[in-house]
């Protein structure tokens, strides 16, 4: 087996970990625009804790994908074609998403900002579902012949683990997006974002655990029960820390255990990068699935110097947008469309009544 192979199956999963950690959050907040939200004031402030950054951390997704397709083409051929309806949902539900970021602020109607923030909240809630289901599958295995090509339909893989794996990222994304909404917002947004973390712990973070008892039940070891084990830790911590109030605290014990926990799914399943559950011979591993040894050895030194520039960036551009946003930083016009029909109806007499009152005024200046 290729060390550069090795190499890279760590990269690719540290990809993936970067991912869901970095756009769990925006996948989150996208959500939360409908659950938690209670006014388009509060949706403002959560649209702008990830205005900054949200478009950048779909970078990590590309990447990830890219990277599964120059290092592994047959993991990457294998999985997506098997998955190809549903990832074309996951990719309708990104197109839905980033367009309702842009487009949902261009225009006052009410019924144009609500269709855009169920647009955005969707298809927030569509991604990390697919996403989640995607990577459950590629650890768990998908019905793959000798070939790598799929047998049965187009949803013969989607199963108990497909749901487990879609609910555990939902999960984690409005936990995650809670503790980050706590972080990077003030008034009632970091009220309420801090009380679902408290209150909702547990809950949201039981299917991901599952996910992981999953893997390390059926070809875990010692290095994966580890790593599952001291992701625990993070739990409790973020949990603990988030009834306390303690926001930095909890964001980083759920991202911990993420972290954690998805690097001991990867140990476990190593050196198979796509399991068939219909004969284990058939599983693509490291070994057969990687490219040749000189396109690995490009790929490295190119990943060298593009790397640390990428990561570079991303830090100063969120050390650059650090500030809470504040309910008082919302401009008024982002707010108009939030006014009931009697609140327009009564600013429109009070213009109208100051209207007739300057007019008044003008012609008894005039005579």
């Amino acid at each position: 087996m290729e060390a550069l192979a090795i190499v890279w199956f760590a990269a690719i999963a540290l990809l993936w970990i970067g991912y869901l950690l970095l756009e769990g959050f925006d996948l989150g907040v996208g959500m939360h625009m409908l659950v938690s939200a209670r006014s388009e004031n509060d949706r403002r402030v959560m649209l702008n804790t990830i205005g900054p950054v949200w478009d950048g951390n779909e970078v990590w997704l590309i990447t990830a994908l890219a990277g599964t397709f120059a290092a592994f083409p047959l993991w990457y051929a294998a999985l997506l074609s098997t998955l190809y309806l549903p990832f074309v949902l996951v990719l309708v539900g990104l197109i839905f998403r980033a367009v309702a970021i842009e487009y949902r602020g261009k225009h006052p109607s009410g019924r144009w900002i609500r269709f855009w923030t169920w647009a955005l909240g969707l298809g927030s809630f569509v991604v990390a579902f697919g996403i989640g289901a995607a990577l459950a599958l590629t650890t768990t295995g998908l019905p793959i012949d000798a070939n790598g090509d799929r047998v049965g339909g187009p949803f013969a893989a989607l199963g108990p683990a497909a749901l487990l794996g879609g609910l555990a990222v939902v999960g984690f994304c409005l936990l995650h997006s809670a503790t980050f909404l706590a972080l990077k917002s003030d008034g009632p947004v970091r009220r309420r974002a801090t009380a679902y973390a408290g209150g909702w712990g547990p809950f949201g973070l039981l299917p991901l655990l599952g996910w992981m008892l999953v893997v390390q039940v059926q070809r875990g070891d010692p290095l994966g029960w580890a790593l599952v084990l001291l992701g625990l830790g993070g739990a409790a911590l973020g949990w603990r820390s988030a009834r306390a109030g303690r926001e930095g605290r909890a964001f980083a014990g759920f991202a911990a255990f993420l972290a954690l926990g998805v690097a001991g799914i990867f140990a476990a399943v190593f050196p198979v990068v796509l399991p068939s559950t219909l004969d284990r011979a058939w599983d693509l591993t490291v070994g057969n699935a990687a490219a040749s040894p000189y396109t690995l050895g490009v790929m490295t030194v190119v990943a060298g110097f593009g790397l640390p520039l990428v990561l570079g960036y991303q830090a100063w551009s969120y050390w650059v947008f650090r500030r809470r946003v504040a309910p008082e930083h919302i401009p008024a016009d982002h707010i108009r469309a939030d006014r009931t029909r009697a609140d327009r109806v009564r600013a429109d007499r009070v213009r109208d009544d100051r209207t007739r009152t300057d007019v008044t005024r003008a012609d008894r200046a005039a005579r």
